[in-house]
């Protein structure tokens, strides 16, 4: 167990391309699986090999991702020592920087006594065993770790970082264009003593050419001992509208559902208490995931259903995506569409996306024309 490390989560994410899920909310709280958001996953993985210190750097529009996280109870971070500590982001920072927030932060480095560190960011949707990567970490005496995966998939992950390796060892870090047939795309997820965060954050203040650790690490690859670790489960990557849509739909694949969600450790989330979802004579539902509170009166096929979600009768909601509290009405058909929270779909109105570029509407949305 990683008792002697502490988990640092980076939400400083390019969230370009998927703007329309992030309009209220960061990346990391946006809602998948019915029941989970993003964060859970890296979260659950930290706490499940052995880490009980998490400190989470978050941006400013973190009203929904405090409320989600709260305390850190669900996975038993509520402690008299150690546990969860979140640090907002400094309003004049871009988007993806982060060393103004550790400068303004160091305190929570020098009090713990933890000797090593996993930082991370939390879009990459996986299940993995981190202790058996710290192993191979501690054994290799490497500077720094970076977990990765060769993908073939390349176009669902544009824009990820490349890491070209030789021997085990990075040489260099590229961004993905979608052009190759199989790369080796960074994880996010990186293993380092706490020295050597804490010298990689003073040289990027004082240098002034790094706005990240992340950068910093990519930047100096031939500079420091980087090793690569390669993954060989799933890995969905959530930094657009078609890579969300993709990885959520991988989720009604049993055999990916049951890889993500137990494989490596349970994936714990905050829960709720609501009753479970009422199915009413001529409802249909087929290969789908619907979370507790709902009622369905119509078909649903191939699909993924939020909490407390209403679909009335004659409706038909087929590879689509609904977060909770919104009301399908009569005779709608929707069809590869993304509806965020508190949406209302007025009666007999049609939606239909494209199977990779589905429809979004914006939370709290009313569609009646």
């Amino acid at each position: 167990m990683l008792r002697d490390y502490m988990g640092v989560i980076l939400l400083n994410e390019d969230e370009s391309n998927i703007r329309s899920l992030t309009l209220n909310r960061p990346l990391a709280s946006i809602p998948i699986f019915a029941r989970y958001r993003v964060i859970d996953f890296i979260l659950s993985n930290m706490v499940n090999s052995g880490i009980t210190n998490v400190g989470i750097f978050v941006k400013t529009n973190s009203r929904s991702l405090v409320d989600h996280i709260g305390s850190g109870k669900p996975w038993d971070l509520n402690r008299k020592i150690d546990g969860l500590f979140i640090f907002n982001y400094t309003l004049k920072q871009l988007v993806q920087e982060d060393i103004n927030s550790f400068k303004y932060n160091m305190e929570y480095f020098f009090r713990s006594k933890k000797e090593k560190v996993v930082l991370s960011r939390s879009r990459m949707i996986c299940n993995i065993d981190l202790e058996k990567i710290a192993m191979e970490h501690e054994k290799s005496g490497a500077d720094v770790t970076i977990v990765y995966k060769k993908v073939e998939n390349s176009d669902m992950f544009l824009s990820c970082d490349v890491l070209n390796i030789k021997d085990g060892k990075v040489i260099s870090v590229g961004k993905n264009l979608g052009m190759g047939e199989k790369i080796n795309v960074s994880m996010e997820i990186f293993f380092m003593s706490k020295e050597f965060l804490i010298q990689a954050i003073y040289k990027c203040i004082q240098e002034g050419n790094c706005s990240s650790v992340i950068d910093y690490v990519y930047r100096h690859v031939r500079d420091h001992d980087v090793r690569a670790y390669e993954f060989d489960g799933y890995l969905g990557c959530i930094n657009s509208i078609a890579s969300y849509y993709k990885v959520s739909m991988d989720f009604l694949d049993q055999d990916i559902m049951k890889e993500l969600c137990s494989k490596n450790g349970y994936i714990y989330t905050k829960s709720y208490d609501s009753p479970p979802t009422k199915y009413l004579n001529g409802s249909l539902v087929t290969n789908s995931v619907i979370a507790n509170g709902s009622i369905i009166k119509g078909l649903v096929s191939n699909s993924i259903i939020g909490r407390r979600v209403i679909i009335e009768e004659g409706a038909e909601v087929i590879n689509s995506i609904i977060f909770s509290r919104c009301i399908i009405g009569k005779n709608v058909k929707l069809k590869n569409v993304i509806i965020d929270k508190n949406t209302i779909i007025e009666e007999d109105k049609v939606l239909i996306g494209d199977d990779k570029y589905p429809i979004v509407i914006e939370k709290g949305s009313r569609i009646y024309l």
